[in-house]
């Protein structure tokens, strides 16, 4: 908190001069985010900057980068995918807070990456204020995990809808058996028949399901009997 306080009086000593950089305004309330491929995420921060009373504070140019330093609303990759949903601040006699919210629709294996948020404010001079760490995105694809829960009867699997990181919200699952829907649940659908095969998708992205599986995949193992 003393390295904080000191940031801030720092700042507002040197509110008339240009291009001044802070990394100790804004916050994020998670620096990491594992989304579905296919989905929309939405990634947020919270943001506040000194103000001085007596001068009229305005902020601007609300942008969030990505890791090759890139302004996602004009990076031809997110074309038509990107929305910033920023509120407007809320503000005492010497300082100001807001909110600040980047949704990527349509999520690709390639944006995967680091976001941070950037603002600048006008007052006396241009103040720009930039955090040093972002939230990581990981887009994943999903994958059916089986295994024999009986060694003596391998025709009963016991399945899992599994991805590279843990996604948030705990998501319904959607469980596809030879191309039919079969329902829809958890990740673990309980034990099922190999010799059918089986897919899984989050629910309300059924079109970016996972590669079916089977007891003749090489995913397919034995499991000793407890």
């Amino acid at each position: 908190m003393k390295l904080r306080s000191s940031a801030r009086g720092f700042l507002a000593f040197l509110l008339s001069l240009p291009a001044l950089k802070a990394d100790d305004w804004i916050t994020y309330p998670s620096s990491n985010v594992c989304a579905p491929r296919g989905s929309t995420v939405h990634i947020s921060c919270h943001y506040e900057c000194p103000r001085n009373p007596n001068i009229n504070l305005t902020v601007k140019d609300k942008k969030w980068f990505s890791q090759r330093d890139v302004d996602v609303k004009t990076d031809t990759d997110y074309a038509g995918r990107v929305e910033y949903k920023c509120s407007r601040p809320s503000c005492t006699s010497h300082i100001c807070n807001a909110n600040c919210t980047l949704s990527i629709s349509d999520l690709r294996q390639s944006d995967s990456s680091e976001y941070k948020f950037r603002f600048k404010t006008y007052q006396v001079g241009i103040l720009e204020y930039a955090a040093g760490l972002g939230v990581t995105l990981s887009v994943t694809d999903l994958e059916v995990k089986v295994s024999s829960p009986m060694r003596n009867n391998p025709s009963w699997v016991v399945l899992e809808c599994h991805s590279m990181c843990g996604l948030a919200g705990n998501p319904t699952y959607i469980w596809i058996r030879n191309g039919q829907s079969a329902g829809e649940g958890m990740k673990y659908p309980g034990i099922v028949w190999s010799q059918y095969s089986y897919s899984c998708a989050v629910k309300g992205y059924e079109h970016f399901p996972s590669p079916s599986v089977c007891k003749s995949t090489p995913q397919f193992t034995d499991i000793a009997p407890g």
